[in-house]
């Protein structure tokens, strides 16, 4: 790692011990994401709940997809569900004007993002990105046609423009870190993921003494493994299988279903709808080929549910979490994974369910902890003040 290279994150002392300053201080932040569509998009309106009252004021600009013309709207590579979306660039330019930020927070490499980084320059603010996805790696799932290797081109020049533009890259888990170094990252801090109020403030629903329903939600696409969770439901017809979510590979599932009994597809789901799949669940799965966090896993954790997930995903990489958590070891049959977890004795079940809810709730008080800081550390504070 180069020596002007910084990656830190905030211990509990300091983030507990400091004089806070943010009340004042107001943030702008710029998302390409779809709200709740995906983890990003999820990720910055349950920050902005539980953040944004503690500060002077908190905007979110991103795109609404009933406010915008098809017209404007880019399919994402193999994804016609996912779009980049073009934001109107003049209500938004007279809402920044008015909202005057001292900080600036760009979280995706598109329209959006870079409107952010613009806007921030103009006004000297403070300005940080945050690099929740390895896009360049999921292009690579997609293929190698000429437009998959145009998007590569794509994402890794706006990541680089960002990386290289931000007083500090954020980062969801410290083995991105590299990755923004490359992309010529100044500073690094790693932030925590903060837990919508859905699933931290319903009361529990106690979890079954045995394994006998289970639950994939995310997108329905290549990186997710899905043929895993399809060879699962066929070798394990005593447990039931609900997989939650939309995406380029939603037909091919559909069909699949019709001649498994023990396999039942929602769709995507509004968060309400999400929690409750939960609460009917005894385990979470998450086999993804590639998962820089798995936000999905935590707010399953938030429900007293424990999860399975691949053991590539960045959500290992937190010790508070890691005994909730059960990992699908790379080359190992989900199958057989799940029959072994099926004979585990309710003690352990029990334990886990527990442990899963405690560490979900204090990473979410931690990482708004953590936000405060940021705020107060890279604000540039203006005349308002």
């Amino acid at each position: 790692m180069r020596n002007d290279i910084k990656v830190e994150a905030a211990s509990d002392y300091e983030l507990g011990h400091r004089q806070r300053d943010a009340s004042r201080l107001r943030v702008a932040i710029f998302s390409d994401a779809l709200p709740a569509r995906n983890g990003a998009g999820a990720y910055y309106g349950d920050l902005a709940t539980q953040l944004g009252p503690q500060l002077g004021e908190l905007t979110l600009f991103q795109p609404v997809a009933k406010k915008r013309f098809l017209r404007f709207a880019l399919p994402l590579p193999g994804d016609a569900t996912q779009k980049l979306i073009t934001p109107n660039v003049l209500r938004i330019c007279r809402e920044f004007r008015v909202l005057q930020p001292d900080l600036v927070i760009s979280v995706t490499p598109g329209p959006f993002g870079l409107l952010g980084l613009w806007l921030a320059r103009r006004s000297g603010a403070g300005f940080l990105s945050a690099f929740h996805t390895h896009f360049e790696g999921l292009v690579k799932l997609y293929g190698n046609t000429w437009f998959f290797r145009l998007a590569h081109w794509y994402l890794e020049q706006v990541n680089r423009i960002l990386c290289r533009n931000s007083d500090s890259v954020l980062v969801n888990n410290p083995g991105l870190s590299a990755t923004v170094e490359r992309l010529g990252a100044r500073h690094v801090d790693v932030m925590g993921t903060p837990l919508s109020r859905v699933f931290l403030d319903t009361p529990i629903v106690p979890p079954t003494e045995n394994l006998r329903q289970v639950l994939f939600a995310g997108r329905l696409a290549p990186e997710k493994n899905l043929p895993a969770i399809l060879d699962a439901v066929k070798a394990l017809p005593d447990i039931r299988f609900v997989i939650a979510g939309d995406g380029p590979l939603r037909s091919e599932l559909e069909r699949e279903a019709q001649s498994l009994p023990n396999l039942r597809l929602t769709g995507w789901l509004e968060r309400e709808a999400l929690r409750a799949e939960m609460d009917a669940a005894g385990l979470l799965i998450l086999p993804s080929h590639m998962e820089t966090f798995g936000t999905v896993a935590l707010e399953a954790m938030a429900r007293g549910r424990p999860a399975l997930v691949a053991a590539n995903a960045g959500i290992h990489d937190w010790p508070l979490l890691k005994n909730s958590l059960f990992i699908l070891g790379e080359g190992e049959s989900l199958a057989q994974v799940l029959h072994q977890l099926s004979e585990l004795p309710a003690s352990i079940w029990q334990d886990k369910a527990a442990a899963a809810r405690g560490a979900a709730e204090t990473l979410n008080n931690h990482t708004i902890d953590q936000w405060l800081d940021f705020v107060e550390r890279y604000a540039r504070k203006h005349p308002h003040e």
